[in-house]
């Protein structure tokens, strides 16, 4: 069962990802309008700067602690499509903190009505309402984490190698070693006859747990991260005493809501380029730079993103920078930068290199590398 609807979800994500490069390579691309069609791909993530404690956190999903207080929340959750769609209408923030050994996340929902189904580790809670949070630390778009939670606490945490875009296969059987978390409901659990204020969840994930054993450096001073958060919300009625899924014509369930805290663009949280930033900090009042790195892999996305469109519509990827509309020379933040790419009709590997000494690197999978020299 855990199999099927996890082969399902992905082939929704194929889907989606089919269509949107199809209606984006309607439009004749040049070098003047490149991004055109792909706008909502291009969108700059949200940054949550992390502050270190080293207050102890009881994990218990009352947030009482005064590093809590301190934290900052979040915006508000959105759409996954973004301004594309209506903005939710129940609230969703998170905050984080982190020490030495741990990132602590909470988060607060805000619901009238609490329900949970699913009562087993790794049951697929997504059928839930659910809380749902994505972590790459090596911003590579491969080797990223998921972990989710309903309102009673059940928890489904997978490792996945590669997006499911690229052939990925989540690995269900891996958990995340000495997880704690707690969730606190305001209001009652399965009781459609009263009203309810929401949940809130509070998380220590231990930090050498989301390794992997890949070569990612615990966080310092101004590491960077991609995390992002997704809420999953079903539409229900009562029936006979409980919350049941609304359904269409055919009696199969209306699709969920997704909300998250940075847009994705697309209804896919497994495309982790869009996820927000994550930056690590001991200080005070520090404020998040983009690093510069960043700006130059939107043009290495630029790539990926018109190769597929361009292998959707001619069955290979194109052999020249040329035939995607892209120019070799790119002014990146007011520097001078150089494309390259090599294809093949069913491989490529792009790259972008600035003043200094950094070339980073994208493949046909979607894997970032960022190479040291020339």
């Amino acid at each position: 069962m855990t199999k099927c609807f996890l082969s399902s979800r992905r082939a929704n994500y194929q889907k989606v990802m089919a269509l949107m490069f199809a209606i984006s390579f309607g439009t004749t691309v040049t070098a003047q309008n490149k991004f055109e069609g792909l706008e909502h791909l291009f969108t700059v993530p949200k940054s949550y700067v992390v502050q270190h404690t080293d207050e102890a956190l009881k994990i218990d999903g009352n947030l009482q602690e005064s590093a809590w207080q301190k934290a900052q929340w979040t915006t508000n959750f959105v759409d996954i499509e973004g301004d594309l769609k209506p903005a939710p209408f129940f609230d969703t923030q998170v905050k984080m903190l982190w020490n030495d050994s741990t990132l602590f996340v909470a988060a607060k929902l805000q619901e009238p009505q609490v329900w949970a189904t699913q009562t087993h580790h790794d049951d697929i809670i997504y059928k839930d309402n659910d809380f749902e949070i994505f972590i790459s630390p090596a911003n590579n778009t491969h080797q990223y984490f998921e972990i989710e939670v309903n309102a009673i606490n059940k928890i489904f945490d997978l490792f996945l190698p590669k997006p499911y875009r690229n052939g990925g296969n989540a690995l269900i059987s891996w958990d995340i070693e000495h997880l704690k978390s707690a969730v606190q409901i305001q209001g009652t659990l399965n009781k459609p006859g009263d009203k309810d204020k929401g949940w809130t969840v509070e998380m220590a994930i231990p930090l050498k747990a989301i390794r992997m054993g890949f070569a990612t450096d615990p966080p310092k001073e101004g590491s960077i991260w991609r995390i992002n958060f997704s809420r999953v919300e079903w539409d229900t009625k009562v029936r006979n005493g409980k919350n049941v899924k609304l359904t269409n014509a055919e009696g199969k369930n209306l699709p969920e809501r997704n909300w998250v805290w940075s847009p994705q663009g697309i209804i896919n949280m497994h495309a982790p380029e869009r996820w927000g930033y994550l930056q690590f900090t001991r200080k005070d009042n520090s404020e998040f730079k983009m690093p510069y790195t960043e700006y130059q892999r939107k043009y290495l996305w630029l790539i990926y993103y018109r190769q597929k469109q361009f292998q959707e519509k001619n069955g290979k990827y194109a052999a020249t920078l040329n035939e995607l509309g892209i120019e070799a020379k790119q002014n990146v933040e007011g520097q001078s930068n150089q494309l390259k790419m090599q294809a093949t009709d069913s491989q490529f590997t792009a790259s972008i290199a600035g003043e200094d000494a950094k070339l980073i690197s994208i493949n046909d999978e979607g894997l970032i590398k960022i190479i040291n020299s020339k």
